[in-house]
Formats: C-alpha cells, sequence, structure tokens
C-alpha cells in the first residue's frame, strides 16, 4: 500500500492530550498549549485533556503515564522542557517511555528548524515515538516551534501514527 493510500485509511480523529512543561506558564499565558489546541481542532482532532505541570521530572511522568493510560486518548502531545539547560527534563522522561522511536521526526524537525533560526536549532531535543500503543511527541516550548512542528509534521501525519498503532 502506498503512503498515499496509508493515508487515506488513517484515523481521521484522534484523541489528544496535550501536556505543557513549564515553570512559570499557565492556561493564560500558555501561548504553545493554546497553539496546539487551536490547531488540533482545526484539523478536526479531539482534545482528550490539556494539562500544565512543572519541569519536575517526576510530576511529569505521573503526568504522561495518566495520559497515556486513559481510553480515550491516542496521542500525547507534550511542549517545553526539550533544551539543554538544568531544568530542562522532559527530553530524559519521554525518552525513557518510549517503545519505539521515530528518530526521523527530531532529525527533520531540527532540519526545519534550522531553516528557520539557524544553528541554534541543534540546542532543540524534540522526539516522537510510541509508548503504551499510542503516540507520544515531545515538541519546544517556543511558539514557533510548536508552530512549525504541529503544521509540517505531527498534522499531517497524526492520523497515520495512530492508525499505524492500532494496526488500521
Amino acid at each position: 500500500m502506498s503512503v498515499a493510500e496509508h493515508k487515506e485509511k488513517s484515523k481521521k480523529s484522534a484523541g489528544c492530550f496535550v501536556v505543557t512543561v513549564s515553570d512559570t506558564r499557565d492556561e493564560t499565558t500558555d501561548q504553545s498549549g493554546q497553539l496546539i489546541k487551536e490547531l488540533l481542532a482545526e484539523k478536526g482532532q479531539r482534545l482528550a485533556g490539556y494539562r500544565i505541570v512543572k519541569d519536575e521530572p517526576v510530576q511529569i511522568e505521573a503526568l504522561l503515564q495518566e495520559a497515556l493510560d486513559k481510553k480515550d486518548v491516542d496521542a500525547v502531545i507534550v511542549n517545553g522542557g526539550t533544551g539543554i539547560s538544568p531544568r530542562d527534563g522532559t527530553y530524559e522522561v519521554v525518552s525513557r517511555l518510549l517503545e519505539k522511536r521515530l528518530d526521523g521526526f527530531g532529525e527533520i524537525f531540527r532540519l526545519l528548524s534550522y531553516q528557520d533560526i539557524g544553528s541554534a536549532a541543534i540546542m532543540s531535543r524534540a522526539v516522537a515515538g510510541s509508548a503504551k500503543g499510542k503516540v507520544l511527541i515531545s515538541l519546544p516550548g517556543s511558539k514557533g516551534a510548536v508552530d512549525l512542528a504541529m503544521r509540517r509534521l505531527v498534522l499531517p501525519e497524526l492520523g497515520h501514527m495512530v492508525s499505524q498503532l492500532q494496526g488500521r
């Protein structure tokens, strides 16, 4: 089956749980999380949950485990905590949870990001794959990075990824 045929048969509406990792943002200042929710809605995806969590590995992991255990969740999209500062712990948590990695996601994201922001793109530790039979994607917390990743990578492939994991 061709890629086009796979995409045509893909799940059209996935249940998505959005997580923002931040020590400073709340629902009124979380522009990246709000953007993810808006873009998902524009593409007919279902919001199965949304939370903000402090950049504390134990709290991040607990929330991701909770989201991945929900029956109505097909994908968890995380933003924030992917850099290299001492407080950035999302990558380590997400990496531990991934059962299958989509290495190309991070590679292509950094290439696209490089075209926008130059060499600073190397500091992104965006990563994606599957955990507990669900899509798990971790994006940087900047609004520009979220916009780029969602429009160019996540939304075009979300249904396809979910369908593959569900054996459709």
